[in-house]
């Protein structure tokens, strides 16, 4: 009697990443201090009295236990729509809006209106690998993007070009990246644009750490308004990071109404909607707590800033690109692959991150660390912990 099998497509995954570092800090015997977590994204502060206030009310509304737009909650498109209007200084309509449940549904929402099993998606090397992952396992091919380590982990318009050239569907990049902390100027953000336009391809912008650019930065990008924007560009975001939420799963879709609908339609069988207390409670902290979000946004640079210290005391190791959340580090270690690096580091010293090779080939000579989790005391303590 033959036996049934999982789908071949995911089974042939690793397991997810983050609980497999963090397990190896199981071993760790405490004798350096407490455990430094950098693994994974999240704030490593809590949420606003405020959002959790409000939160609570929505989720003790009975209104919020019925199904809700596909599509989302029209108070929180329409007030998304506004907040993207004023930092892109053009005209965003909630008709562009979908909201998601988390920023990975966004991209796998995104990619299967996209494109189909069989077809191909660029990504950059490094990339992020729930990306690499959902690609796999939609088998939808990848093509990697070079991004040279020498010039911050930019991706290269040649590379990019080639890869369009390839026939791929659409080129997924993220800015300010995930792994390496790399912003991405908004002139070479224009080019890519332009040659997936020149290629009739999609440009998707995974935009999830865009809160936490320099409060001098100016717009990211000006790709919002150019005509015809919305049939090439689809932008993705997350409320998580911003609003300390992510266990409320909680992200946005920018795309033109077309892109939109057939979004509407996925989502239909993936999950209906997305959860409406978290939804209801955005929508109106959105404006209201825009000075908190502003005065978190210096703690991360804060935070870039002890690590960067850290770094140029520390023998051996450098920051190869480094911004909002993240940096990526390259470690003192030759030729040994980055997973035993970050084993060693999370058993002998309590330090747990994600090893380079996590994110793409030829990255084992580098570690993500998150430092968003950890205050600037904690980061000092690296100074000891990395020697």
């Amino acid at each position: 009697m033959p036996l049934a099998h999982p789908n071949p497509l995911v089974s042939r995954l690793s397991p997810p990443p983050i609980p497999s570092v963090v397990a190896w800090a199981r071993d760790y015997n405490g004798g350096k201090g407490p455990l430094i977590d950098l693994s994974q994204a999240v704030p490593g502060y809590p949420a606003h009295p405020e959002m959790l206030r409000l939160l609570g009310e929505a989720a003790a509304s009975p209104a919020m236990t019925g199904y809700g737009a596909i599509e989302g909650e029209e108070a929180l498109r329409k007030a998304y729509a506004a907040h993207m209007s004023d930092v892109y200084g053009t005209s965003v309509a909630a008709a562009n809006i979908h909201i998601t449940s988390g920023c990975n549904q966004a991209f796998m929402c995104s990619t299967i209106a996209l494109a189909k099993s069989g077809e191909t998606i660029a990504l950059t090397n490094p990339f992020y690998f729930n990306h690499e992952t959902t690609l796999s396992m939609l088998g939808i091919g990848r093509v990697l993007v070079d991004c040279d380590a020498a010039k911050g982990f930019l991706p290269s318009l040649a590379s990019a070009e080639k890869a369009l050239l390839s026939g791929v569907r659409a080129l997924a990049v993220v800015t300010p990246n995930n792994p390496t902390g790399a912003v991405y100027p908004p002139a070479l953000l224009r080019e890519l644009f332009h040659l997936c336009r020149k290629y009739g391809a999609w440009l998707i912008l995974d935009e999830t750490y865009r809160d936490f650019l320099p409060a001098d930065a100016g717009a990211p990008h000006d790709l919002l308004s150019i005509e015809g924007w919305d049939e090439t560009l689809v932008l993705l975001y997350s409320f998580s990071k911003s609003f300390c939420i992510p266990g409320h799963r909680l992200g946005a879709i920018t795309a033109g109404p077309r892109i939109v609908g057939e979004i509407a339609k996925i989502m239909d069988n993936m999950q209906i909607c997305a959860p409406r207390a978290a939804q209801a409670a955005v929508a109106t902290a959105l404006p209201i707590l825009a000075d908190w979000r502003a005065a978190n946004r210096l703690e991360i640079s804060r935070r870039a800033e002890a690590l960067k210290a850290v770094m140029a005391e520390t023998n051996g190791w450098s920051i190869a690109a480094i911004g909002a959340y993240f940096a990526f580090v390259r470690h003192p270690c030759g030729d040994l692959p980055s997973a035993t690096v970050a084993e060693r580091l999370a058993k002998e010293a309590g330090v747990i991150c994600i090893p380079g090779s996590y994110f793409g080939e030829s990255q084992d000579g580098y570690l993500r660390l998150a430092f968003a989790n950890a205050d600037v005391g904690v980061i000092g303590q690296l100074r000891e912990r990395l020697r």
